[in-house]
Order: structure tokens, then sequence, then C-alpha cells
């Protein structure tokens, strides 16, 4: 039976990869290719860069531990003045929605849970504003006749 072309082709690579191998090996048991601690190195320099060389301790900077931030910082709850909008889109089956701001035309997203009516799409709709988790959130949403 013939064997195809392919499968000529996979036993030389097949082979030639076990030869590889081989020689990988021998090397590492001659020994030849050890590396010392000092080549294995590897060092951070003042800009945060991995270097292969020592930094310059006359460029080093002195930095206070109680000035790292590891986390984002949290945002203060700060309530806005009295904003007004329309609303942009409201899913009622969800509870939430967003209301476009008049001056900002920012996108606000409002909660069922800051309503004390419901709203629908095109409403107008005054508020005012606090910091969420997200960005900010609608509360005190009141509807404009």
């Amino acid at each position: 039976m013939a064997e195809s072309w392919n499968k000529k082709e996979r036993e030389k690579k097949k082979q030639k990869e076990k030869r590889d191998k081989a020689e990988k090996m021998k090397e590492r048991k001659e020994g030849g290719a050890k590396k010392s601690l000092d080549d294995m190195m590897a060092y951070v320099d003042e800009n945060g860069n991995i270097t292969s060389t020592p930094p310059d301790p006359k460029k080093r900077k002195e930095v206070n531990a109680e000035d790292i931030e590891i986390s984002i910082p949290k945002q203060q709850d700060t309530v806005d003045e009295v904003r007004s909008g329309k609303v942009s889109f409201f899913n009622q089956d969800k509870g939430f929605g967003f209301i476009k701001d008049n001056v900002t035309q920012e996108s606000i997203f409002v909660h069922v849970n800051n309503l004390s009516f419901s709203i629908k799409e095109n409403d107008k709709v005054s508020f005012r504003t606090e910091n969420g988790p997200k960005g900010p959130v609608a509360v005190d949403v009141s509807l404009i006749k």
C-alpha cells in the first residue's frame, strides 16, 4: 500500500522533533547551558520597567506607603441641585431606565426604588443626582406637568 505525501511529511516532522528533543536533553545532561544567578536576575528601574541591570541608587525616590492607593477611591456622596430632564428609556418589567438631562444631555440612571410614582418614556421630570457604584443615579424624581 502506497503512503500519501502528507503521511511522509508528518513522519519526517516527527523524526526531526525526536532528534531535536534528544539533542536538547543531551545538552542539559552535559551542563553546557547552565545559567548563573546573575543572568537570571531582573530589576525594576525608576520608571517601573524590568531591566537586566540594577537600578541607580541616585535616582531612587522615597515613597510614603500611605500615599499608595491600591483600589479605586470611594466617591463622595454628594447631592446636586435639582435638575430637569426627559425620560429617554424606561423598562417597567425590569424597573429601571434613563433620564436625559436637559442641560448637559447626560444620561442618568433611574431605578424604580427611587420613584414614588410610575413614569414612562418621554415624561418630563425633575430630579436630583447621587453618585452610585457605576456613576450618577437619579433620586427624588418628580413629574413636571
